[in-house]
């Protein structure tokens, strides 16, 4: 174990054991060459006594220098650090604009813990078992995968609005009851990325999200893999990365690429200071040419168009009255400046009206298995806000401002056809 690794219980094993048994032409073991060094690669199901089992057998017999294991450290304090979810500073997540992605973090976490309490397993315990058989043999442990935040901040990046409406959505409506999983479906997801079973749908509709989901992480840790320290290696990953890994085994990649948040692209950013430009270039407009008649009706068509969708944001998600007012007030003026969010207000005055308690951060884990839960969890009800007022104030945006850009449009119109009609008159 390195240093800076946690201490995994101890697991004595005499050796007559038998899980220190496993064929060598098991087919989930990928036995690989690089550099001078061996490695075993085990392609393993998420959601699998068997993989579990496996793992723990190849680990218990190779005695690796290093075990490589498909976790981030964020999910690796996860699955050893149960209570990490009392340091969470909820207000620190919505000022740096995260709480979108934390919401479909916990989405993701739910999907999959049903899905093994289901199976009488838990979530990742291939890689506990991994980890507790690493400790056993002296092998160091490496965390392979890539940030889960850098994976899903790419993908959200490269969606449209109406896909990250689809997804909140479709991953909300799977918080209903998860239907017996049969052992097909099972061999499926063997063979399938957890992050890919989700975000199927809406991969085929969008084949970029699958170079981030899928082929961007098997280029990750293949790189990861390959330069572990020692030159025995098993290396513990989902199935459906073992193709691309052995693909890219003796390719160059570059790590640091990989890790990096893209910016905003230019036209999202035009979009982005464009629209707001032309909806208060419209109301001026408005006034200047329509007088006040005109004016007021196309700013109080941006008012209530705003602010009753942001408001209905925030009552889906259960938001304090408080709450629900300070969506209904600021979308208007918030929907005007590209920096500041509706919902990020909505959240923060949620956050301090119902500050969570230590219970919330506790039953957390528990309560995001549920609909209720999700609902009922002042943590994740403040995330929910936050997204379902953004979602509301987004739409606002887009019918309030279609309402003016047409009746600008019909205005200037009419006046130029006014014009048109006088002018011959005035002709000598």
């Amino acid at each position: 174990m390195t240093p800076t690794q946690p201490r995994i219980r101890e697991t004595h094993v005499t050796e007559t054991d038998p899980r220190d048994t496993a064929p060598e032409d098991h087919p989930m073991i990928h036995p690989l060459d690089f550099g001078g060094k061996s490695i075993r690669l085990i392609g393993t199901a998420h959601v699998s006594h068997e993989s579990a089992e496996l793992v723990d057998a190849v680990i218990r017999r190779e005695k690796p220098d290093t075990v490589c294991i498909e976790l981030c450290p964020s999910r690796f304090q996860a699955l050893r650090q149960k209570d990490r979810w009392r340091d969470m500073d909820v207000v620190k997540v919505i000022r740096e604009r995260k709480a979108s992605l934390l919401l479909l973090n916990l989405l993701l976490a739910s999907f999959q813990k049903r899905i093994a309490e289901q199976l009488g397993i838990l979530p990742g315990q291939e890689m506990i078992r991994a980890m507790e058989a690493a400790e056993a043999a002296g092998s160091e442990i490496s965390l392979a995968d890539r940030d889960i935040r850098v994976t899903l901040s790419r993908t959200w990046r490269l969606m449209g609005l109406w896909e990250k409406l689809k997804l909140v959505f479709q991953m909300t409506l799977s918080l209903g009851k998860t239907e017996k999983i049969t052992e097909e479906e099972i061999e499926k997801m063997k063979q399938e990325d957890i992050l890919e079973t989700l975000l199927a749908e809406i991969g085929r509709s969008h084949p970029a999200l699958r170079d981030v989901l899928i082929d961007e992480r098997d280029r990750y840790l293949c790189a990861k893999i390959r330069s572990a320290p020692g030159e025995r290696i098993v290396a513990v990953v989902g199935a459906g990365h073992v193709p691309g890994i052995k693909r890219y085994l003796h390719q160059d990649i570059d790590l640091g690429a990989l890790e990096k948040i893209p910016p905003g692209g230019r036209l999202s950013k035009a979009l982005k200071w464009g629209i707001p430009a032309v909806i208060v270039a419209m109301l001026v407009l408005g006034f200047y040419l329509g007088g006040s008649k005109i004016g007021k009706e196309m700013l109080s068509w941006w008012i209530l168009a705003n602010g009753i969708l942001a408001g209905l944001g925030a009552v889906a998600a259960a938001a304090h009255p408080l709450t629900i007012l300070t969506a209904i007030l600021a979308a208007p003026l918030t929907s005007l400046n590209p920096m500041i969010a509706a919902g990020w207000v909505a959240g923060l005055v949620e956050a301090v009206i119902r500050k969570p308690k230590v219970a919330d951060f506790e039953d957390l884990p528990r309560d995001i298995n549920s609909l209720r839960g999700f609902w009922n969890n002042q943590v994740t009800r403040i995330l929910l806000v936050v997204v379902f007022t953004n979602l509301g104030s987004v739409l606002g945006t887009f019918v309030g401002g279609t309402y003016i850009v047409k009746a600008a449009i019909a205005w200037i119109a009419r006046s130029w056809g006014a014009v048109s009609a006088v002018a011959p008159s005035l002709l000598p």
